[in-house]
């Protein structure tokens, strides 16, 4: 019996991939398949970071396809390819910067930052080239959660140009490194802006798959620079299940959508308590807000984080927890938030490339 590319092809759609929420077909990631008589071999691109999880795909679609009749080998090879967002025409690309994503808060002290920091680690270890940027410019905390020594000054190229400083393996800029740790940033509303934007395109980032940009809590002044003035991708909103919480982060959400930026998902922090001691579960902030406000959004629950002193430990110490305990169950939690991030906007592009009018030149 002689094995057809319809026959594969039927095979490949019968997974559905969890970050795509498509099987392989559908998603478009299936980009060669080539039948030798009875060995075929398959070639997908991920439009995302998944360096931890394409070859445990590559074995399952691979033992899908040698459960086939008349198939006796088969290979499966899986890629990432990370494209660059495209941004609106009002909207100048970013230089070696290929997708930004604001990681926002309605409200202070719902995690926001520990969530970036760990954001940004987790795409790294997917195998993606990241950066983070520091926007909370009145608090600035990304130095210390990246273990950079306090007075750390990044160095100058070409009179104009900050180097980002290098931290387990992501490039890191933040106020924190041109002015003092006790000294307060007392500044105007345009003033802050205008730093944001020095910081965001006199830093001359590397060849950034990912940017993750730690946005200051709020819908102000720097949210409306960021929105208006860089490509942004898309946005993660972190809230914890409180009600004052959620009603500031719909603010967010709705923030972002007037300005035309996608809203990649909602991140719960402190979700549930356990007792080290007893081992009781209890909700101190609330139950289930997070899935509700994901819900009434119509965007993704990316996870929902337990209130743990490991978290906030860890990011104290300036190794937070995807790099202090990376086989740990929050680890793989941050995991999954990542690769989920950049599955959302690898989709976006493909919808935005999907719409754009085809421009067809003819001698008539």
């Amino acid at each position: 019996m002689s094995i057809t590319r319809e026959a594969v092809e039927a095979a490949l759609r019968q997974y559905t991939e969890p970050h795509l929420n498509q099987d392989p077909v559908s998603a478009g990631c299936v980009k060669q398949i080539d039948i030798q008589g009875e060995r075929v071999a398959v070639r997908l691109e991920l439009g995302y970071a998944a360096g931890l999880f394409k070859s445990g795909l590559a074995q399952l679609l691979q033992m899908a396809l040698e459960n086939l009749d008349g198939i006796s080998q088969a290979s499966v090879q899986v890629d990432c390819v990370i494209t660059a967002h495209k941004a609106q025409d009002s909207v100048p690309a970013l230089s070696n910067v290929k997708n930004i994503i604001a990681v926002a808060s309605g409200k202070g002290g719902v995690g926001k930052s520990t969530t970036a920091a760990n954001l940004a680690l987790a795409l790294a270890r997917e195998g993606a080239r990241v950066g983070m940027l520091d926007a909370d410019i009145y608090g600035p905390s990304q130095g210390i959660m990246f273990g950079i020594p306090e007075g750390t000054r990044p160095k100058v190229r070409d009179e104009k140009f900050f180097v980002p400083i290098e931290a387990h393996g992501v490039q890191v800029m933040s106020m924190a490194f041109l002015t003092d740790d006790k000294t307060p940033v007392v500044w105007r509303g345009p003033m802050v802006s205008g730093a944001l934007l020095q910081l965001i395109t006199q830093t001359a980032w590397d060849n950034l798959d990912y940017l993750v940009v730690d946005m200051p809590p709020g819908t102000g002044d720097i949210q409306l620079t960021l929105a208006q003035k860089v490509p942004v991708a898309g946005a993660v909103i972190v809230t914890t299940p409180q009600d004052l919480a959620l009603l500031d982060a719909k603010k967010g959400v709705e923030m972002f959508r007037k300005v035309n930026i996608p809203v990649l998902g909602v991140v719960e922090n402190m979700a549930i308590h356990i007792c080290s001691n007893c081992g009781h579960a209890e909700h101190l902030f609330g139950e289930g807000g997070g899935e509700k406000l994901a819900a009434q959004y119509n965007v993704d629950l990316l996870a929902s984080m337990p209130l743990s002193m490991a978290i906030r430990s860890q990011a104290d110490a300036g190794r937070p927890t995807v790099i202090a305990d990376p086989e740990s169950q929050i680890a793989m939690l941050y995991q999954q938030v990542a690769r989920t991030v950049g599955a959302r906007i690898a989709q976006g592009s493909q919808i935005v490339a999907q719409s754009m009018p085809k421009i067809e030149i003819s001698d008539d």
